[in-house]
């Protein structure tokens, strides 16, 4: 574990099956520069314009041990191709905790070549690390190139998600 409580990525953690070297690690302090583009092209791709305040709180919650909002980055060569948000919570049908994958993106360069893949297993090996025994997530059902990795490497659990803004 880190200074942060989060499990410490291991030399593993540099991906092979991508057809460049990437490193997938924990965001740092310094990465906010290249973190903010990748943040605002998912947003962008959700069609969802948010106010400074979110995403500086967001941002600011990674680093905030007692938040259990945590980010991984995968770089190449010192630059950031992409993005994965997630966190653990309680759940009233199991002991141990869920692991939530909020957000992913990965820039559109590097689309197609593993990025998500590898982003999506390093939660997988955190999960497992904090003795989660699942990871879910949902999509946009028009997201038809995401969904095309999403069933390789999840099952589609057939719940409908419903919400409503109070």
């Amino acid at each position: 574990m880190d200074d942060q409580g989060m499990p410490q990525l291991t030399g593993q953690d540099v991906v092979k099956t991508v057809t460049v070297p990437l490193v997938i690690r924990p965001v740092a302090v310094t990465d906010f520069p290249q973190w903010a583009p990748l943040w605002e092209g998912y947003n962008t791709f959700y069609k969802r314009v948010l106010p400074p305040e979110i995403t500086q709180t967001t941002w600011s919650r990674f680093f905030d041990v007692a938040e259990p909002v945590q980010a991984l980055v995968a770089e190449h060569d010192g630059r950031l191709l992409g993005l994965v948000h997630y966190l653990f919570h309680r759940a009233t049908a199991m002991i141990e905790p869920n692991c939530y994958l909020s957000d992913l993106f990965t820039n559109e360069a590097a689309r197609g070549k593993g990025v998500g893949r590898a982003l999506i297993e390093a939660v997988y090996e955190q999960a497992r690390l904090a003795g989660s025994t699942r990871v879910y997530w949902q999509t946009h059902e028009t997201n038809v190139v995401a969904r095309r990795l999403y069933d390789q490497v999840a099952e589609r659990s057939g719940f409908i998600v419903y919400r409503k803004q109070v």
